[in-house]
């Protein structure tokens, strides 16, 4: 992105995330951080930022490894829970600024210069952590230091003035589309500017004239109105409807080219970006399980490479066993020789004798050497053997023969580890084509139309009841206040921090006990004796005109806080434990979290939930795996069932067991 598109991101930004509270961080490739925001009276949205490269909204799924890098782990410890208070734009640089207020205030620099970079600042703005360490002989970016913005450079278009163009091209010993490519405005808008005036682009920066430079000023004002009133985010598309640019607004040079229009250049930058980024992760995955398979293959050539010596050998081995025999008695006279003068001389004059006997006659010719253990080396018929002398002919034979048995005995193990080690190759080979062929272009995140009650929380009933809960303050005070009748029964779950739930009952029947129970254990599910890990706890449930918004006289009570008034009716030990399925209700296929017998009496596609160990959006993966026969639901529909706190999941047969014994 140019420092132009940048800071039209950047009013983008600032509208669209005003007050967001960020969520979760996480890292899809190397350079790329998604960090999930909710923003107040809009919901959810996705930023993305690639170092170097973009900062935009974004609608499409990008895939997350199993367990998160530092980085976002980082960006979750400092940020989650704090609210974005400024997005800036560094002096028309390639830099942006995200400040959040937490319980001091951060600020999250992102570079989109050369590789860029993603840095945390803490509020002396020293640096927390950068996603890159990078160091320069004027600037450090790593942990601890200070942090410092890059040399400044160049023309800020939104407040340039003649003087300041003059002065720079009077010093330029460039073109003048050269020197305004150099000064901050890049290449593309050089050109822009300069097809809006009548100048020759290639003339020399110091030859302009005063009303040339005047026309360049005008023309660089006339673009940056155009970035506040006269906005086409676009994509321009080649003859093959191949993505080749995008621009925020529209440029002469492209007049004759394909354009796809957005409503934004946020949007813009989501379609032509989130398409090139399955390309990237491919890469990096296919490198990833390259390294992998290589390891593999090294392992088999050096596995080759010893089976090939085993082969040698043995054929060596034999061959110079046979040498031995084949001059059995002239190897026996240079043995008895050498004994003979060992009974006189050291080895060393022994070999000082057979050097001198070698030059001075063709004596010992075979003899290349004896070490000072006494070993003789001979050559006979061009091939090397070594001579024990204090072994016979046969048993120096034999160690020959015997070592080629010896490799012979090896290539079994070998070639079983070579078959085993191929099989890994090709299994790994496999795996990558089933892997690398599973990342396809990112999908763009369609946003559902949720009912009524889908919004908060809800199940119907194995009676046939209809039963809703709060999800919070506000949502507690709308279930009682805008859904609730006077024949209705209110639930509540005897701790604090519980969700108001209600047994909607229009026709007055009589409720059964076990629609009681179940709407018993939903309001013990869906408070905060989950995240205290309680496996079963108290509710009780009232009259609906026992409940009341107004406190004792001199008492403050809280959003989403009731007084209960009169006699409780208590529910004890209630499951704290939800069954999560698919089930047809309004003429369309939900997911419902409820009581166990609840979901059971709708569908036999479902699972069972309890308080564990195991983070929502990891247990979310598994359920998906179990009950999303049809590609109905994405991770994100689990999660926003799920009570707070971690789950674990409980098999079916251990519930029939511990529940329903006969």
């Amino acid at each position: 992105m140019t420092n132009i598109d940048i800071h039209v991101i950047k009013k983008e930004l600032e509208s669209e995330l005003e007050n967001a509270r960020v969520d979760k961080a996480y890292q899809p490739t190397k350079d790329t951080i998604l960090i999930k925001l909710h923003v107040p009276g809009k919901g959810r949205k996705d930023l993305v930022i690639q170092a170097g490269k973009r900062i935009h909204l974004t609608q499409y799924s990008l895939p997350n490894p199993t367990t998160p890098p530092n980085f976002p782990m980082l960006l979750r410890k400092y940020l989650k829970g704090g609210q974005i208070k400024q997005i800036k734009q560094h002096n028309f640089d390639r830099i942006l600024e995200i400040q959040v207020q937490k319980n001091e205030t951060y600020t999250l620099i992102v570079e989109l210069f050369a590789k860029g970079n993603i840095i945390l600042l803490n509020q002396e703005n020293q640096i927390i952590l950068p996603l890159k360490h990078k160091m320069w002989h004027d600037r450090k970016i790593t942990s601890k230091e200070e942090y410092k913005y890059p040399p400044e450079k160049g023309i800020n278009p939104l407040s340039v003035e003649i003087s300041q163009l003059e002065l720079i091209f009077k010093e330029s010993e460039k073109e003048i589309v050269k020197t305004l490519a150099s000064n901050g405005i890049g290449g593309q808008y050089s050109e822009e500017i300069l097809s809006h005036t009548d100048i020759d682009k290639n003339k020399l920066a110091k030859e302009a004239t005063v009303d040339e430079i005047t026309e360049i000023n005008n023309a660089i004002c006339e673009i940056v109105t155009d970035l506040d009133i006269k906005q086409e985010p676009q994509i321009i598309k080649d003859n093959e409807d191949k993505n080749i640019d995008l621009i925020p607004i529209s440029l002469n040079k492209y007049n004759d080219y394909k354009k796809e229009t957005f409503e934004s250049f946020s949007k813009a930058a989501d379609a032509f970006y989130s398409h090139k980024i399955s390309t990237e992760i491919k890469s990096q995955e296919e490198t990833i399980w390259t390294k992998q398979i290589d390891k593999y293959k090294k392992r088999l050539s050096m596995q080759e490479e010893t089976l090939d010596k085993f082969h040698k050998t043995i054929i060596n081995t034999q061959h110079q066993g046979d040498v031995i025999y084949a001059n059995y008695n002239k190897i026996q006279d240079i043995i008895n020789t050498i004994l003979k003068a060992r009974e006189k001389y050291s080895w060393k004059e022994i070999t000082n004798i057979i050097k001198k006997a070698k030059k001075e006659t063709n004596n010992f010719n075979e003899i290349e050497s004896i070490n000072k253990m006494g070993l003789i080396t001979l050559k006979l018929d061009d091939v090397t053997v070594q001579i024990d002398p204090k072994l016979n002919i046969p048993e120096n034979t034999e160690k020959y023969y015997e070592k080629g048995k010896k490799a012979k005995r090896k290539i079994d193990g070998v070639n079983n580890a070579m078959e085993n080690t191929k099989k890994q190759i090709k299994d790994l080979e496999e795996r990558k084509i089933e892997a690398l062929a599973a990342i396809k272009t990112p999908q763009q995140r369609q946003k559902k139309e949720y009912k009524w009650y889908e919004k908060i929380r809800w199940f119907k009933s194995s009676d046939g009841f209809f039963v809703i809960g709060g999800r919070d303050a506000t949502s507690n005070e709308q279930v009682v206040k805008n859904y609730a009748q006077s024949h209705d029964l209110y639930f509540h779950c005897d701790i604090h921090g519980a969700a108001s739930v209600i047994i909607q009952n229009p026709e007055n029947k009589e409720i059964p006990e076990s629609s009681i129970k179940q709407a018993a254990s939903f309001s013990a599910s869906y408070s905060s004796a989950w995240n205290s890990g309680f496996s079963s706890y108290d509710s009780y449930y009232v009259n609906l005109d026992q409940v009341s918004k107004t406190p004792e006289s001199g008492e403050f009570l809280k959003k989403g806080s009731f007084v209960v008034r009169g006699r409780r009716n208590y529910v004890y030990n209630v499951p704290v434990m939800l069954g999560i399925g698919i089930v047809e209700y309004d003429d369309d296929k939900r997911v419902m979290a409820g009581p166990v017998e609840s979901v059971k009496s709708l569908t036999d596609n479902f699972v069972i939930v309890i308080p564990g160990f195991t983070k929502k959006e990891r247990i979310s993966h598994e359920i998906l795996n179990k009950i999303n026969e049809d590609n109905l639901l994405g991770v994100d529909d689990i999660v926003r069932i799920l009570p707070a706190g971690k789950c674990d999941l409980l098999d079916k047969m251990d519930y029939e067991r511990k529940y329903n014994r006969k």
